[in-house]
């Protein structure tokens, strides 16, 4: 009798220090969160836009150019698939009730996922950044049709002709893992989605601006990894 209830009273202790964990970091990314959101975007688009056009004098931001339809559009994509992000993220910070109209997947919802889901949304960040500095003055949101840009072939891009891509995918995966629910799924298929036209969009562009170098060079890197 007496170790029946010895063992209840051990479950009992297990299961607390579990509910004890899985609030402590569900408050601390109710307050990291929106902190991370928000670095993300200025060192991923703001940051590297500023030392570009400090640089050359080109915005970087090559989107809403009307020099093709299915590129502008893209773009626009882009920036609903960044507003629904951040919709994700304020809704699970600031309202739980809310956020329960995102249809989170509550299975998911653990912390070893969480934690997974941090470190690679971390690391994923990082590698944004070094591919993003190897491509220095080349970098652009989009396809620049005004102005010729070097071809990059070295660091990251040795291994994969869209580090920074491969990075953006790795980044919104954590996300999900982070914030498992109905919205970030999307996000993240159609981002897949969208993000493979764009790859083939500029390989398209590519070939056309570099001619057999850039064909050499697709013959020998992958074109995510």
């Amino acid at each position: 009798m007496q170790r029946k209830q010895c063992n209840s009273v051990a479950r009992g202790a297990e299961i607390a220090l579990v509910i004890e964990k899985a609030n402590f970091m569900d408050a601390f990314l109710k307050i990291y969160l929106p902190l991370f959101f928000v670095v993300f975007i200025l060192l991923v688009f703001v940051v590297p836009s500023v030392r570009v056009y400090r640089q050359t004098g080109i915005n970087p931001f090559r989107f809403a150019t009307k020099h093709d339809e299915a590129h502008d559009y893209i773009g626009a994509s882009m920036k609903v698939f960044i507003l629904l992000l951040l919709t994700s993220v304020l809704l699970y910070s600031l309202s739980g009730t809310a956020y329960q109209y995102l249809v989170p997947f509550t299975y998911m919802q653990t912390n070893g996922l969480k934690i997974t889901g941090l470190l690679l949304g971390h690391v994923s960040l990082l590698f944004i950044i070094i591919a993003q500095y190897q491509m220095r003055q080349s970098w652009r949101i989009g396809i620049d049709f005004e102005n010729r840009t070097q071809l990059i072939t070295k660091g990251l891009f040795s291994i994969s002709r869209n580090p920074i891509y491969v990075g953006l995918l790795a980044a919104l995966a954590g996300f999900f893992l982070v914030l498992p629910n109905a919205l970030t799924l999307a996000v993240l298929f159609a981002a897949y989605i969208i993000l493979h036209v764009t790859m083939r969009l500029e390989e398209g562009f590519l070939q056309k601006q570099h001619g057999a170098a850039y064909v050499n060079y697709r013959k020998k890197v992958r074109r995510l990894i």
